[in-house]
């Protein structure tokens, strides 16, 4: 059985072998991010898919992949996929959260230390011929106090970064969090931007965080301080940024990410932002390092080979977690169906109706969802495995690539 994955957006190389060691696995790459009906047409055989931030997957593009089992994110964020459709096809989806937190956090740093400096309108000064040679307005980072909205994987590392170079941190989250190093939670999202010489977002994209730096929360901001975002787009009001940058209340702000971003390099990037000096905007780069792209081509591929392999649901944004577990029996039947009263044991019907018997099973459940586990004690013909997808609950079932002992 030929196993067609599809990698866009030119997926970084590390990936292709993970997942071109699966049995039968045809690796097909493309440079670019299809528009709908290309992508409808390339997927209509695919079982597995690759994307990254461009690619956008659709109620009506997941309708057009009937074969899709799983899908991998090979950036940070998921906003680009309807996730509550892809579940609902069995459509497992997997990221990477942990590949690019290096790289985000060095360029916090980085800009900290630019707009502290007032490089960004030096910068612009000298490239019209103004030659800017003085210290007002200029500032080491060290004893200054970094606000870090958002204390996850990028936020703590971003702390931790911070602390090395002699700033002191303090952070906000709306989840109990251990501080790491000397960083210490803020008693309140105000009190942070009070007292913070530099602020940093690292928040998902949700609707509390619509607009969480909007006028009101930027006036609450210490005078001449500086705002980053490398998180998501529609976290800041770039409108109010604006004003707030123009009327001098701030220093300057980094921001990488935009509520429109274009949809490839050849479209007008439009920005209120774009007129101010003391501005550093970036085409959202804040993961984008050949390491970070090189760890991203790996931990997601290995997600993806884990799941069709072994059927460990291992960081999938959409399924329950589903550890790994070794495989002592000739068949593995991965069934994922809606979490309600007998569909268990109508699968086990069909299953003891055709002599199987289920030498091991493990079942999880969240969100509506249930992903099921099953070894069974022979292997599952074409006959049954139909039947089994014909259980009344069923939402995808399938067995898995792995042989005992492989």
């Amino acid at each position: 059985m030929t196993l067609n994955i599809l990698l866009l957006e030119d997926v970084h190389a590390s990936a292709t072998p993970i997942l071109a060691e699966l049995p039968g696995a045809n690796v097909m790459r493309l440079k670019h991010a299809p528009n709908a009906e290309e992508l409808k047409h390339l997927l209509a055989d695919v079982q597995v898919l690759g994307l990254r931030s461009r690619t956008m997957l659709t109620p009506d593009i997941l309708a057009a992949a009937p074969r899709l089992l799983a899908v991998g994110a090979y950036c940070t964020g998921t906003n680009n996929i309807d996730l509550r459709e892809a579940v609902s096809r069995g459509v497992a989806v997997f990221n990477g959260p942990f590949s690019n937190t290096r790289s985000v956090a060095e360029l916090v740093i980085g800009h900290a230390i630019h707009l502290l400096r007032r490089i960004p309108e030096r910068h612009a000064a000298a490239r019209r011929g103004q030659w800017l040679k003085d210290a007002r307005g200029s500032n080491e980072i060290r004893g200054k106090t970094l606000g870090i909205v958002g204390y996850g994987k990028i936020g703590t590392q971003t702390g931790l970064l911070a602390e090395a170079i002699g700033m002191r941190v303090i952070f906000h989250d709306i989840e109990a969090r251990l501080p790491l190093g000397n960083a210490r939670p803020a008693g309140s999202l105000e009190v942070m931007l009070q007292d913070a010489d530099v602020v940093t977002l690292h928040v998902p994209q949700t609707e509390r965080t619509r607009d969480l730096i909007d006028a009101t929360r930027l006036a609450q901001m210490k005078p001449d301080a500086a705002l980053i975002n490398l998180a998501r787009g529609h976290a800041v009001d770039i409108d109010a940024l604006g004003a707030a940058l123009r009327r001098g209340h701030l220093r300057g702000a980094a921001i990488d990410v935009f509520p429109v971003e274009p949809a490839s390099g050849a479209e007008l990037f439009e920005s209120p932002l774009r007129e101010l000096d003391n501005v550093i905007l970036t085409p959202h780069v804040g993961g984008s390092t050949a390491e970070a792209q090189a760890n991203l081509g790996i931990e997601v591929s290995e997600k993806l080979r884990d799941y069709l392999m072994r059927g460990a649901v291992n960081g999938s944004v959409n399924l329950p977690e589903l550890p790994a577990a070794p495989l002592r029996s000739p068949t593995r039947l991965m069934h994922l169906h809606h979490d309600r009263p007998g569909v268990m044991s109508r699968l086990n019907g069909v299953l003891a109706a055709a002599g199987l018997n289920v030498s091991q099973l493990h079942l999880e459940t969240a969100g509506g969802i249930g992903v099921a586990r099953v070894d069974l004690s022979a292997p599952l013909d074409a006959a049954t495995l139909t039947a089994v997808q014909k259980v009344d609950g069923t939402v995808r079932a399938f067995t898995t690539l792995a042989k005992v002992n492989s």
